[in-house]
């Protein structure tokens, strides 16, 4: 049971399933790669977009499932070599039908009817949101020839110092205390009740970066390198820009978010110099205590255990969300606990074409681990709404990808708090805090970080050192005061898969949008009760066919004004307080 079973999308690389799969991707390129080059002499507007459509439908729903193997696969063993010749030869045939979507859009932004075309033909009206936003994209594309360059480059560029930091991070070897244990096991003693061994892994884990840290240096600033030019060439201002604009959301929305986060910057800093009280230490806190227990709580929990616990507490919230983390469980879709070559972390792959997910966790038997298991599970509560749409309109971007999941472990946090009576309600209570500082702190401290190296990356490369000293620096931003100043975590950019996405830059504020809208929904739903449930599910399915202001209108909240951010916040501060006056 701790390994998921990746047989419902192929039995192994040598069965025929796969070997079919392949053929057909080959065979579906080719077709892409004719459709790009005859659509400027193409006829008849709707004809073309079905076609189109039918066509991207079918190559997706492919590569989703093949794809998503591979993936699947690397994620628990970063050195299967046969893995990765199948990822990138996936790559290579991805690159090749970038050509279609380059073609399509500038074909499709030389529509000017576009809109009373889609309102005159119902094979059109739901495919509305996505070809509007194909037509938008029209300015920022390249030419068909350049488009398909930048791909094929980037499978020996960005993807592939990508994967280099992956496999790096992922064979760490790290001696500690007479054994040799894999980064995410030393990381795991962070949570570790005895604080010696949470300052010893701490020191072990640095001292093993800088073995690794040169060779991760050059992947990050090639990868960002290469991002800085290619917006350029694209059109946006920056970065930063690009993101906001895949995000499907207005920078005034981002920055009210970010003012807010800011402007409660204070309320953590007064909770973290109290934790910091709490064991021991004059001032700020070491950073290798920032994930230390407060408090008692003699449960730990088996996998069993976890899944029971999670499962039950869904069930007071709706029988669907219970239904699900059940299937996840019955169907093995979960890999559960750390291992040599396997990532660190946890992620959920939601795969529309089986109508199935797949989660990732390092599970080792906390009461955190149980969190994360819960929000990975609503991650996949979400694929599940999302899977009653066509895989067309399937894809929700980052800010509210953490909808669901933000809920769901809200869920659970909240369950164990009611159960919960003195110390070891102090000790759920200080987990939650350290989750939220980490999604609202942190995460200020890794865009700070973040949109750094861009600005200095467009100067010339930057050393380790360089870096190093840029994150201390984020972190001093960010935490204050409530972190000690000679104790931060200079590497904090080495170890997080998060920065070395070209294609996805600014993966950070998505989460503190994701964990403050989710705490307005529960609050809503604590006002109006399970009638609200159905306008949840509503809203998590329409997720992939609107912009995130216009997600967010259908439960009346407007993300473009501080106020409901400030508003959430209201909900943190009173768990801030609770906790303040627990410690006393």
């Amino acid at each position: 049971m701790s390994k998921w079973d990746l047989s419902p999308l192929f039995p192994s690389y040598d069965s025929e399933a796969f070997k079919q799969s392949i053929d057909t991707i080959e065979s579906l390129t080719e077709e892409a790669k004719s459709f790009a080059r005859e659509l400027p002499e193409k006829r008849g507007t709707v004809q073309v977009i079905e076609r189109y459509l039918d066509l991207v439908r079918k190559l997706r729903r492919t590569f989703v499932k093949t794809q998503g193997y591979v993936n699947l696969r690397l994620a628990t063993d970063a050195t299967d070599e046969e893995s990765q010749a199948w990822m990138d030869r996936l790559q290579r045939y991805a690159s090749e039908t970038v050509s279609l979507d380059a073609a399509f859009s500038k074909w499709l932004g030389g529509v000017d009817d576009l809109e009373d075309v889609i309102e005159a033909n119902d094979s059109l009206k739901p495919f509305r949101y996505y070809l509007l936003r194909k037509k938008d994209k029209a300015q920022y594309l390249l030419s068909e020839r350049e488009e398909s360059l930048v791909a094929k480059l980037s499978q020996t560029g960005s993807n592939a110092w990508s994967q280099l930091q992956g496999l790096l991070t992922s064979t760490l070897e790290i001696e500690f205390e007479g054994e040799t244990l894999t980064l995410p096991e030393v990381r795991n003693k962070a949570f570790s009740r005895d604080a010696a061994e949470r300052q010893n892994a701490y020191d072990a884990e640095i001292a093993a970066y800088e073995k690794i840290e040169q060779s991760v240096a050059s992947a990050l600033n090639a990868i960002k390198g290469e991002v800085n030019e290619i917006v350029k060439w694209r059109g946006y201002e920056s970065a930063l820009d690009q993101a906001v604009h895949d995000s499907r959301m207005q920078r005034k929305t981002l920055d009210a978010l970010l003012a807010s986060m800011r402007e409660h910057l204070p309320m953590f800093r007064k909770y973290l110099r109290k934790k910091a009280a709490l064991l021991g230490h004059e001032g700020g806190l070491p950073f290798y205590d920032l994930f230390a227990p407060i408090g008692q709580s003699e449960r730990t929990f088996t996998i069993d255990e976890a899944m029971d616990y999670v499962i039950e507490n869904f069930a007071t919230f709706s029988d669907d969300l219970a239904d699900l983390a059940r299937r996840a469980r019955d169907e093995d879709w979960i890999d559960f606990t750390p291992r040599k070559g396997k990532r660190g972390g946890a992620f959920c792959f939601n795969i529309h074409p089986i109508g199935q997910s797949r989660i990732l966790t390092n599970f080792k038997g906390s009461f955190s681990n149980v969190i994360t298991l819960a929000h990975e599970l609503g991650h996949a509560y979400h694929g599940d709404r999302i899977f009653n749409e066509d895989i067309l309109n399937a894809s929700y971007t980052m800010p509210v990808a953490e909808t669901a999941s933000t809920l769901s472990e809200t869920i659970v946090k909240n369950a164990a708090l009611k159960e919960a009576s003195g110390d070891e309600k102090r000790f759920i209570l200080e987990q939650s805090l350290t989750g939220t500082t980490q999604v609202i702190v942190d995460i200020l401290s890794r865009f700070i970080f973040e949109r750094s190296v861009f600005e200095h990356r467009e100067k010339g490369p930057l050393s380790a050192r360089q870096l190093k000293e840029l994150m201390m620096s984020a972190q001093k931003e960010a935490y204050g005061d409530g972190l000690a100043d000679d104790c931060l975590h200079p590497y904090a950019w080495l170890n997080k898969p998060h920065y070395y996405r070209s294609g996805l830059s600014y993966y950070n504020f998505p989460y503190a949008f994701g964990l403050l809208f989710a705490k307005g929904i529960y609050a809503l739903y604590l006002e109006e009760g399970q009638s609200f449930v159905g306008k949840i599910d509503a809203l998590l399915q329409e997720t992939g066919k609107r912009d995130v202001e216009d997600v967010a209108k259908l439960i009346g909240i407007d993300v473009s004004e501080q106020a409901f951010w400030d508003k959430s916040f209201e909900v943190i501060e009173k768990e801030i307080e609770q906790f303040l006056s627990l410690a006393e």
